[in-house]
């Protein structure tokens, strides 16, 4: 991997894998792509920017080309509250994009990434704590079911046109950096700026629901030690479980209070959201991921808080002064 393009790179993963590729391989090899410019952020000032709309094969083609790149990480998806508010979008969006990556990457020789999800999984799968990486696959939401048809889109178009495609399922991923937006379990963002801000926080989940989340910095590590690992090696591609820990509502706020002693947290359930978060495994098995590529994060809940509270509140701060 040499020269990267980067879509979705205006949203929370996007943002860490950009600054993290720009340090790792120059500014000039990282081209970071969004739907709209945000002309005063990193991702526009320290490097390549242009707008993409993914949907848009001519322009994504346009752009793969004219840098000629030889690796696509493609992070752009429309989350799964969203999803569910417009199905027909959502899927254009999420898997058709999929397809006009992998399409591009078969011209260009280059390696495809997209993360998957934790949504990919059904109510069906079992057992819902330490869920198998290979089980039933019956996504009850648009947004799993675009994820899940990604994971054998990327298969297909490895086994039938050589692309080097590749996955992971996340669970939650949790950053400071960028505010929470509408995926089902945004809370575990939302939770540390209310934390800060108003040093309560209420949550829309019950509080004994159970997710496996994993600190954003951790995932990029993660994800390029896997792109970076001899394809050989692989005995699956796609679909990989990729987890740190699994806690819940009340897990998170126990250690916001070790560094808030004031902290409260209080429940209003919204059902849409916990209806989404009850399909999901409570933790999945990622034992294939560290077996086949040596998947170790490192950052458990308490690090991560400890973190992500300390970074905040500079964050905030500086926002503050402006």
């Amino acid at each position: 991997m040499k020269k990267v393009l980067i879509t979705g790179a205006n949203g929370q993963v996007g943002n860490e894998f950009t600054a993290r590729l720009r340090k790792d391989l120059g500014k000039d090899n990282v081209i970071a792509t969004d739907i709209k410019i945000k002309p005063d952020s990193a991702n526009a000032t320290e490097g390549i920017f242009e707008e993409l709309d993914v949907t848009d094969v001519k322009r994504f083609r346009e752009l793969a080309h004219k840098y000629q790149v030889d690796a696509i990480i493609h992070l752009a998806s429309l989350l799964s509250v969203s999803s569910e508010k417009d199905p027909v979008f959502a899927w254009s969006l999420n898997t058709g994009s999929i397809i006009n990556g992998l399409e591009i990457a078969k011209e260009l020789k280059a390696q495809f990434f997209f993360p998957s999800s934790v949504a990919a999984y059904g109510v069906d799968a079992q057992p819902r704590f330490n869920t198998p990486q290979d089980t039933f696959m019956h996504p009850i939401t648009i947004y799993g079911a675009s994820k899940y048809a990604g994971e054998m889109l990327a298969n297909y178009y490895h086994w039938n046109h050589g692309v080097d495609a590749r996955s992971v399922r996340f669970g939650r991923l949790v950053s400071y950096k960028v505010r929470p937006g509408q995926g089902a379990t945004d809370y575990a963002v939302a939770i540390y700026f209310d934390a800060i801000e108003k040093g309560s926080y209420e949550c829309y989940l019950r509080p004994d629901t159970m997710l496996d989340f994993m600190y954003v910095d951790d995932a990029v590590d993660q994800v390029l030690k896997f792109l970076n690992t001899d394809e050989k090696k692989l005995t699956h591609r796609n679909g990989f479980n990729v987890t740190t820990f699994y806690a819940t509502p009340e897990d998170i706020a126990a250690s916001i209070k070790k560094f808030i002693p004031d902290f409260k947290i209080t429940y209003k359930l919204d059902p849409v959201r916990q209806a989404i978060a009850d399909s999901w495994p409570q933790h999945m098995d990622d034992s294939w991921a560290r077996k086949e590529w040596g998947l170790d994060p490192k950052i458990g809940l308490d690090q991560m808080t400890e973190i992500i509270l300390t970074n905040l509140r500079i964050k905030l701060k500086n926002e503050g002064a402006k």
